[in-house]
């Protein structure tokens, strides 16, 4: 089924490797891409360094790296989409090197391959050494100056999803730019805004990773999932009198590679802790640097070892950040600290990356595809972003061949939401991360969790006294993370009190072993009251309930129906 009239763009909101990856893949689909920041290079991917996992070795194989996958997922990665990414890994890496992706080669001009912790072989590829995040970036936005059905607005802060008047599928969205409000129609929107790092105080993540694109999600009562696992990089670079800002990251790689984490006294202490030593799986690694800083004793990371075996031609951000910190890793450790990286939970999706709302896609870090479960398996993240953002693009492109998208181009009036003043939502969003980084650290315990959420509801009340101001982008910016925060933090608590256990990145002082009756994922909604959070007894993997119900019950996508496997 065809139709002559125009469709509305297919508004994605991120300009990371996902949102450019579907962007590019739904050629010659009209494409509008929202970025909140003055640059499209904004977002994680520019900062990512560990590289990209792919079985692309002769002794490798798409199994091996699945099963990689769901070992580190403690119990709760989804086994069919774990094999679906590690299978179509070769094919996005084969897209990037047509794409002029110029990866790291060995002497002889195949792919350099590098192990990094709990992968059984090396698999992970690198551009520029641990400049692999940069050159996917350069390389995708270079595609998209050539793609003239896609039109990139920065400073382009998108405020809410518009739903039609049944609250099913999605009509549009609200934007606020330079300019004003503006509301865009939209054929279908695909989330692919990245993550929410950004709601703890110690972070490797970049100031605009708020949630932003969680939050209006949340807001329209889609369905999430694991919001509780957030995953702690165990070696950022400990910065002296660090501001709140990011904390640069020292790659996983360069334990790959040799570099050795040691106690205050020089002694290098993961043996004890894991039999693959530095290797070990990042939340172990990340509790075992934790619970020394905790108790007031510093970690270091020998980075020697590393640079003698690969050269510093390798690690030039890492480099970088060490010297513009005052540290010479050439000639003594670094001191490292645990900090929030990233978030496997997100928005549930399906294997196209179908949300539970009709017209509503989501890929990369905001979404919970099930393939990272308790614990994302490192150099997993950017894959997802290429894979997924391929296969939400496809399925949205079957849906127009189909005549199954929104085509309403005029959308009735949109409630205006009130920005309150800057300064004010700035100082609650910095109480929200202090509150975070104590309750949602790398340990929790129910009281703590409790507490903090009679915090958040105080905190909210002095956002609603805010005074109100006119919208202008610093402003509305600053409203709007804190607007973010208050919507995630209430169910990411609530997420966190309900799951008593300790299971992945999720580490409860009061109930510290994995429990069997928590062994699936928690399924979250914003409940009827703003703050508000419902558990649902969804607990499959892909999101079924413990007694199957129809799929329509779960995924109402109204607007947009199932296609034919």
């Amino acid at each position: 089924m065809t139709h002559s009239s125009p469709l509305p763009p297919v508004v994605v909101i991120g300009s990371g490797a996902a949102g450019l990856s579907a962007a590019l893949s739904l050629a010659p689909l009209p494409v509008m891409v929202l970025s909140k920041t003055a640059s499209l290079t904004a977002g994680s991917t520019p900062w990512a360094q560990g590289g990209i996992a792919a079985a692309l070795a002769e002794a490798d194989q798409p199994a091996l790296h699945a099963a990689d996958t769901v070992s580190a997922g403690a119990g709760l990665t989804d086994g069919s989409i774990a094999a679906l990414l590690a299978h179509e890994g070769p094919r996005a890496i084969a897209r990037l090197l047509a794409q002029g992706m110029p990866f790291d080669r060995t002497s002889d001009g195949r792919l350099a391959l590098a192990r990094e912790a709990a992968h059984g072989q090396a698999r992970v590829i690198h551009a520029g050494g641990d400049s692999t995040g940069k050159h996917v970036a350069a390389t995708l936005l270079a595609e998209v100056a050539s793609t003239p059905s896609i039109t990139c607005c920065s400073d382009s802060l998108a405020v809410d999803l518009i739903l039609d008047p049944h609250g099913n599928s999605l009509r549009g969205v609200l934007i606020l730019d330079p300019t004003g409000w503006r509301i865009q129609p939209a054929s279908a929107v695909v989330l692919a805004s990245g993550g929410m790092g950004m709601a703890w105080r110690e972070t490797t993540n970049p100031p605009e990773n708020t949630g932003d694109g969680l939050a209006m999600a949340a807001r329209a009562r889609a369905l999430l999932a694991d919001l509780e696992f957030m995953q702690f990089h165990p070696t950022a670079l400990a910065v002296p009198d660090s501001d709140g800002s990011r904390l640069p990251l020292l790659t996983e790689a360069l334990r790959g590679s040799g570099a050795v984490l040691l106690d205050r006294d020089g002694v290098a202490f993961m043996a004890a802790e894991h039999p693959l030593a530095d290797l070990a799986p990042r939340d172990v690694v990340a509790r075992a640097v934790g619970k020394r800083a905790a108790a007031g004793q510093p970690v270091f990371l020998d980075l020697r070892p590393a640079l003698a075996r690969d050269g510093a031609g390798h690690f030039p951000q890492v480099l970088e950040s060490c010297r513009a910190h005052g540290f010479d890793p050439f000639t003594a450790p670094v001191p490292v600290v645990p900090a929030a990286h990233y978030h496997m939970g997100g928005v549930i999706t399906d294997h196209r990356g179908r949300t539970s709302l009709g017209g509503l896609w989501a890929c990369g870090e905001v979404a919970c595809t099930g393939v990272h479960g308790a614990n994302r398996l490192a150099s997993n993240s950017l894959l997802e972003a290429l894979v997924f953002g391929d296969r939400v693009a496809a399925d949205i492109t079957l849906a127009a061949a189909d005549g199954r998208l929104n085509r309403e181009m005029a959308i009735a009036a949109v409630s205006i939401p009130a920005v309150r003043d800057g300064a004010g939502c700035r100082a609650l969003r910095d109480a929200l991360r202090a509150l975070c980084s104590r309750a949602l650290g790398l340990v929790r315990d129910g009281e703590g969790l409790r507490a903090a959420i009679d915090e958040v509801a105080r905190l909210d009340q002095q956002f609603s006294a805010l005074p109100r101001v006119a919208p202008s982008l610093a402003d509305g910016q600053a409203w709007t993370e804190a607007r973010s925060l208050l919507t995630l933090v209430p169910l990411l608590l609530a997420s966190a009190e309900h799951r008593q256990e300790s299971r992945g990145a999720h580490c409860r002082l009061d109930h510290p072993q994995p429990r069997e009756a928590f062994c699936h994922r928690l399924t979250v909604r914003q409940g009827r009251t703003p703050r508000s959070a419902e558990i649902l007894p969804l607990h499959g993997l892909a999101g079924e309930p413990s007694n199957p119900a129809p799929a329509s019950t779960l995924f109402p996508l109204q607007s947009v129906p199932r296609s034919p496997a």
